[in-house]
């Protein structure tokens, strides 16, 4: 499964980065100048925010010089976006090695939900864009016209797919409406962190993950 390329909408960050992991999840930068140059305005973003970072300080953190820099990124709100979308293929990299340990179906789903979360809450990046403007980041999950939750919910329902051709999802659950389901779930705690849930406690997470999301799907905990 694919997220539909033939919508003439423009791409959010999210829609890129998930079209990315889903329709290509082995594409690297081509070009190495440009990749030195997204780690640095990565770490860079960290240290300083978004908006206190100019691109002379990531041309200066990469060891290019600011001609370099806009050869590679026409502004920077073209470097922001492109930062955002490498950080998130990367994340969705790790989700797919993190599947992959996992035995059961219903240890795939424990893991998926729990590296979803913590990811992409743990990530410096985000943790800063959260500091410097919590408005933003609900944005990236929830903005776009609907468009970035599509996206979240493409790349889920793509891997729920998969199971219920294997046998392991029940057939009479609908996999595209259990990834909408799982996606609203998951994007709410990451953009509304607080209340009764501890995004750092793994061992809470795969608790309400068995106790709530399982049962939802119809599986058992050693299916």
């Amino acid at each position: 499964m694919t997220i539909d390329e033939t919508t003439s909408a423009p791409q959010t960050l999210f829609e890129r980065a998930t079209r990315k992991a889903i329709n290509d999840p082995r594409q690297r930068p081509a070009d190495p100048t440009r990749e030195k140059l997204l780690v640095a305005a990565y770490e860079q973003f960290c240290i300083d925010g978004i908006a206190g970072a100019s691109m002379e300080d990531v041309a200066k953190r990469a060891g290019t010089s600011r001609i370099t820099i806009y050869r590679k990124f026409d502004s920077k709100d073209d470097l922001v976006d492109e930062v955002i979308a490498h950080e998130l293929g990367r994340y969705f990299e790790y989700f797919r090695r993190a599947m992959t340990e996992a035995d059961t179906f219903a240890e795939r789903l424990v893991t998926g939900f729990v590296t979803s979360i913590q990811q992409i809450w743990s990530n410096p990046l985000i943790k800063r864009l959260i500091a410097d403007d919590p408005a933003l980041v609900p944005g990236l999950v929830g903005g776009g016209g609907g468009r970035n939750m599509h996206a979240v919910s493409s790349f889920v329902a793509a891997a729920l797919h998969r199971e219920q051709d294997d046998g392991n999802l029940d057939s009479s659950v609908d996999p595209d409406l259990a990834a909408e389901l799982i996606a609203r779930i998951t994007g709410s705690f990451v953009t509304l962190p607080g209340g009764l849930v501890e995004l750092d406690d793994t061992e809470q997470l795969e608790q309400l993950a068995r106790q709530y999301l399982l049962p939802m799907l119809k599986v058992s905990v050693d299916r």
